[in-house]
């Protein structure tokens, strides 16, 4: 059997637009670019036990998004925004309690990587030349531990 690459695209993010009692997830559509980070807090835990080596300990893991995408609407009067974008445009102009969202993040390519987590969003600007199309982006930070999610379509709690 030949071995296969899996392809970028296959990542989809999606946003808890109702409660978490009652969640409606939606999904963040135009993205063009996903790069999930998980950052480690690392001490020294060397002792005399090992003289010729030195230890590590991981004390703390952080996780991140970083998204990037093309903004979209639809076609109606008026202006009509993503759902997923706007919940995170607005949700990226909040401080305090309400910044934080739900959101899930996986690969629709039957593949385990599949999250659920809180997070704190990082707005980015737009703009750009006449010739480019409006960009978003954003970079979603962890608020704690996520949890791991059966692979799509199932989407269940490990």
């Amino acid at each position: 059997m030949t071995n296969r690459s899996l392809l970028a695209s296959a990542w989809r993010l999606d946003v808890n637009t109702g409660t978490t009692a009652a969640p409606v997830w939606t999904q963040v559509k135009g993205m063009t670019s996903f790069k999930e980070t998980i950052d480690s807090t690392v001490e020294d835990d060397s002792d005399f036990d090992d003289p010729d080596w030195g230890s590590d300990e991981v004390t703390q893991r952080k996780w991140k998004l970083e998204c990037e995408g093309k903004r979209k609407r639809d076609d109606s009067e008026p202006f009509v925004p993503d759902p997923g974008q706007e919940f995170i445009r607005r949700a990226g102009n909040r401080v305090g309690v309400g910044s934080g969202i739900e959101i899930r993040y996986y690969r629709r390519d039957g593949a385990p990587d599949a999250w659920q987590g809180r997070a704190t969003v990082q707005p980015g600007g737009g703009g750009g030349k006449t010739t480019e199309l409006e960009p978003f982006n954003f970079t979603l930070g962890g608020r704690g531990s996520r949890t791991e999610l059966q692979p799509y379509p199932t989407l269940t709690p490990v």
